[in-house]
């Protein structure tokens, strides 16, 4: 048959005859035809396009048959399954683009015993297989149970047809039953071969069973989450309508400049490179601040926090050069003598240029006022290209001048050193930590106690500042300090920093200064 439509009449003697002697076989790659079903069909290869027409044009039935390996063109027998399902052509159809499609309807199953004709098409000798008729209470049990799961998984389903549900609730035949539900489960063409290869009733209802309940885990799982997923993008289609609404309400207040202010914000932390655990922290304020009223008395609490937040240099990092001729020249430039003092700044500055990423140790210069302690450290920033800043601990007595007050106290502020980091704009200054030996305890805390964590290599990239409530890192800090006596300062303290030792100057070295320095120092001022 070429571009026709045959409509095929069943033929009783004709199918006998085939059964008997020789049954056409259309081999398919990844379709399994149960009886009591019809199944739609397209075929490519040409002995099967041979078979179907052949069986169309004499009025045949014809054996389907399932192929062992789907990517096979041209299988042997040895290539096909035994068991297999005799079926009435009930029409065929060449479409247009030159495809040929059947309509099936699957009667009997059938086993081969022998091939009898391979060209130029497929034929065999096969023995049919009556249906089982057995009837118990278990096999009745299990048939109820499959028709119940296989009911439910249906109405999980959003598109399955009521025709399906009502057609299942009618069946009589508990084989037809587990027939029929096989051919619409979703398994592999594997799987549904050994539904039809088991003949015994009992084995092929477990076996379904089986199945139906794997598919209808998978069916509840798949409408858990769409269910989720629905709420959650209902509520923020609700979230987004309201936000919207809002905001039409505040332009008509005339208060949209505080959605302009979150925007600059949420603006400011993007490009903020912030730890995740932080940016989301920050995240979270923000958008706690856009719910509350610009009256609110927190409201400006929360603002200059964040303010603080955004300010703060969390991934600014200035670029470190050690030159260490250029060293050794911009401190003899600034300073006079101190040959022993300036040569320990070069070989610590040395040490520095060769393990960069290594603890160095914390320098702390000793000795009265007006040697110079400043000034070296000043000279150290130069020297690494690095930013410096002078943080003051002269008559500290308070903790929170080190750690910051927590935000629950009127004025609450961070404390200096993160008041210093803001101020110079990068995480990797050289920080001077002014007369350290100027520090006291007192009722409000020991500041010595906060100065160890900050000076601690160990336990400083993690720094938290009570009024930010978040960890700062204070590893990549060049940390001075400065002091004019040992005897103050707390033995663990001390073991944190290297002491050098600056004695004063001797009259010789007072005259060089006052030649080299202080003489054009004072001609500038006074014109």
């Amino acid at each position: 048959m070429s571009t026709s439509e045959a409509e095929v009449v069943n033929n009783t003697d004709a199918t006998a005859a085939a059964v008997d002697d020789s049954l056409l076989i259309l081999s398919l790659r990844n379709t399994v035809l149960f009886p009591q079903t019809v199944l739609p069909i397209t075929i490519r290869s040409e002995r099967s396009i041979a078979a179907a027409q052949e069986a169309v044009k004499a009025r045949r039935k014809i054996g389907i048959v399932l192929q062992r390996d789907p990517e096979q063109e041209d299988p042997d027998f040895d290539g096909l399954y035994r068991v297999g399902t005799l079926a009435s052509i009930v029409r065929y159809v060449t479409a247009p683009d030159g495809s040929h499609h059947l309509i099936c309807q699957g009667e009997q199953r059938f086993e081969v015993r022998d091939y009898t004709g391979r060209d130029p098409v497929l034929t065999a000798r096969v023995e049919l297989m009556p249906e089982p008729t057995t009837m118990n209470p278990e096999i009745e049990a299990r048939a109820i149970r499959l028709r119940g799961l296989a009911i439910e998984a249906l109405q999980l389903l959003p598109q399955a047809p009521a025709e399906l549900v009502t057609a299942l609730q009618n069946i009589e035949s508990f084989s037809t039953l587990a027939d029929l539900i096989a051919s619409f489960l979703d398994i592999k063409p594997t799987e549904k071969q050994q539904v039809l290869s088991t003949l015994d009733i009992r084995e092929r209802l477990d076996l379904v069973l089986d199945f139906v309940r794997q598919r209808l885990e998978v069916i509840r799982i798949s409408h858990e989450i769409d269910e989720r997923t629905k709420g959650a993008f209902d509520e923020r289609q609700k979230q987004a309508v309201l936000r919207e609404r809002m905001n039409q309400i505040k332009k008509q207040l005339g208060e949209d400049e505080e959605s302009s202010e979150i925007s600059e914000l949420r603006a400011e932390l993007a490009k903020a490179g912030m730890p995740p655990d932080t940016h989301e922290h920050v995240k979270t304020q923000i958008a706690r601040l856009e719910r509350m009223g610009e009256g609110s008395a927190e409201y400006s609490m929360t603002r200059s926090y964040l303010e603080w937040l955004l300010a703060l240099p969390w991934s600014k990092l200035d670029k470190e050069e050690i030159d260490i001729d250029k060293a050794r020249r911009i401190l003899d430039e600034d300073h006079f003598g101190l040959e022993t003092i300036k040569r320990r700044i070069v070989e610590f500055l040395a040490v520095r240029k060769l393990n960069p990423e290594g603890h160095s140790p914390i320098l702390c210069f000793v000795g009265p006022p007006g040697v110079g302690k400043t000034s070296l450290g000043q000279s150290i920033a130069r020297a690494l290209g690095l930013k410096f800043v002078r943080v003051s601990l002269g008559g500290v007595h308070d903790e929170a001048e080190i750690r910051g007050h927590r935000r629950t106290y009127v004025g609450a502020l961070p404390g200096n050193i993160i008041q210093a980091l803001r101020k110079v704009g990068t995480r990797n200054p050289v920080m001077m930590l002014d007369e350290v030996d100027k520090v006291s305890a007192s009722s409000h805390g020991d500041p010595f106690s906060a100065l160890l964590e900050v000076l601690d290599p160990e336990q400083n990239h993690t720094f938290r500042d009570n009024y930010l409530g978040v960890p700062f890192d204070l590893s990549k800090v060049l940390f001075i300090g400065t002091a004019n006596m040992l005897d103050t300062m707390p033995p663990p303290l001390r073991d944190r920093m290297e002491i050098i030792q600056l004695s004063g100057y001797t009259e010789e070295e007072k005259l060089q200064i006052a030649r080299r320095y202080l003489v054009r120092r004072q001609m500038a001022a006074n014109g």
